[in-house]
C-alpha cells in the first residue's frame, strides 16, 4: 500500500433536495491513477470539486495527509492542479502568458514554471504555440494550455474533469500519453470520464459513481471479477442499471458553479492586459 494523500471521510453535500454525493468515502494513495467513471449528473465534478477545497462537504470531511498528520483541505490547495471543464483562458494572453500567470498565484517563479511548461508541452504538440494568443486556439489547443497550465506549478495531485472531452483522436491520444507519462513518474492523478475505454488506458483504479453514490472502488480485473463479466462496459451497466437522475440546476449554474469557474477567470491586474474575454 502506498503513502495515503488525500481522505473522504463519509462526505454527503446536498443541493437543495439533491445528495450529489451521499455518504461517500475514498483514500487516494501517492502515485494512485484513479479513473472516477460515471454518467452526467452522477457527481463526478461535485467530488473534484470537494477535492480541491471548492465545495464543503454538509456531512463528513475532506482531509489531506501530511508526514502523518490530517490537514483541512484548505492547507492543501496549492499543491493541487485543476483541469476544469471550462478551461477560462484569457483571450488577449497567450499560451504561456496563462500559465505564468496561474503559477506565479502558487508562488512559483517564472524559471521553474517555464521548463514544467516546455518539459509537458513538447509531450503535447503544442511547444511552438506557447507564444500564440489563445484567441484563435482550437478546442483542443485550448485543453491542452489548460493542462499546462495545472501541471506548470508542481502539483501533488491533478485533478482532471473530462480531459478529451471534445477533442480530436490525436489530441485525445495526447493528453492520455502525458497522463501515462505522469503515471510513470509517480504522480497522483484523479481522471474523470463517462469513457470506460479511456479509462482503462491510463488508469490502475477504477470507481464507480451512480446517481451521487459509489458503486465499485478497485481495479479493472475486480470489476470484471465481482460483476462477473467480460467487459467494462457490461460491468458498468450491470452495477448501474437504476436509471441516472435528471441533472438538477443547483449543481451547474448555482453560486459554487460560478466560482468554480472564476477559479480560473481572475482580473489580472496588469496596466496593459484587458479582461477575459
Amino acid at each position: 500500500m502506498g503513502q495515503l494523500l488525500l481522505s473522504v471521510k463519509n462526505v454527503t453535500k446536498t443541493f437543495g433536495t439533491l445528495n450529489a454525493l451521499e455518504d461517500f468515502s475514498i483514500d487516494i494513495e501517492k502515485g494512485a491513477v484513479i479513473g472516477l467513471v460515471g454518467s452526467n449528473g452522477a457527481g463526478k465534478t461535485t467530488l473534484l470539486r470537494l477535492l480541491c477545497g471548492l465545495y464543503r462537504p454538509n456531512i463528513g470531511e475532506v482531509v489531506f495527509i501530511k508526514d502523518g498528520i490530517e490537514k483541512n483541505i484548505d492547507k492543501f490547495r496549492e499543491a493541487v492542479g485543476v483541469l476544469p471543464e471550462s478551461t477560462g483562458l484569457y483571450h488577449r494572453l497567450t499560451a504561456w502568458e496563462n500559465i505564468r500567470y496561474n503559477s506565479r498565484l502558487h508562488g512559483v517563479s517564472d524559471s521553474v514554471s517555464w521548463d514544467r511548461t516546455l518539459r509537458f508541452s513538447k509531450a503535447l504538440s503544442i511547444s511552438d504555440d506557447l507564444m500564440r494568443h489563445t484567441r484563435g486556439f482550437s478546442r483542443g489547443m485550448r485543453q491542452k494550455t489548460a493542462l499546462l497550465r495545472a501541471l506548470a506549478h508542481g502539483p501533488e495531485i491533478l485533478l482532471l474533469d473530462e480531459p478529451t472531452a471534445g477533442l480530436d483522436v490525436t489530441s485525445a491520444r495526447l493528453v492520455r500519453k502525458l497522463v501515462l507519462q505522469l503515471k510513470e513518474e509517480g504522480g497522483t492523478v484523479i481522471y474523470s470520464t463517462h469513457n470506460l475505454s479511456e479509462a482503462e488506458k491510463v488508469c490502475d483504479r477504477i470507481i464507480i459513481l451512480h446517481n451521487g453514490q459509489l458503486r465499485f472502488d478497485g481495479s479493472n480485473e475486480d470489476l470484471l471479477i465481482r460483476t462477473e463479466t467480460i467487459s467494462l462496459e457490461d460491468a458498468y451497466v450491470k452495477l448501474t442499471a437504476d436509471d441516472a437522475r435528471i441533472k438538477e440546476k443547483e449543481e451547474t449554474d448555482g453560486w459554487f458553479a460560478k466560482k468554480w469557474r472564476q477559479m480560473f477567470t481572475r482580473k489580472i491586474n496588469y496596466s496593459n492586459v484587458g479582461e477575459d474575454e
